[in-house]
């Protein structure tokens, strides 16, 4: 009953969602979505290549100069407009 898709059912389901949300706001929903599916992808590559990293790199802490490097995270690759520094945690434990 529901798994048969034809041209009718789909113009019929275009129709339905451009009366709900109106035909101003669709391209504006597209563009979101497309942005947050690129934010997602990146993360994702990013959270690969550092959990790669992470196998093979040794178990010494990060000296100074590592730590003082300022970080900037960026809403898109290649979005300059909305990239803003990150200060990282420090460490406050004494031992």
């Amino acid at each position: 009953m529901f798994g048969r898709l034809g041209a009718p059912e789909i113009i019929l389901i275009l129709v339905v969602i451009i009366l709900l949300f109106g035909a101003k706001k669709l391209p504006d929903m597209a563009r979101s979505l497309g942005k947050s599916a690129r934010i997602l992808k990146s993360e994702a590559k990013a959270m690969k290549s550092e959990s790669k990293s992470d196998d093979s790199a040794p178990t010494d802490p990060p000296n100074s100069e590592q730590a003082a490097v300022k970080r900037t995270i960026q809403a898109a690759p290649g979005d300059v407009t909305s990239s803003r520094p990150v200060t990282e945690p420090t460490d406050t434990t004494k031992r």
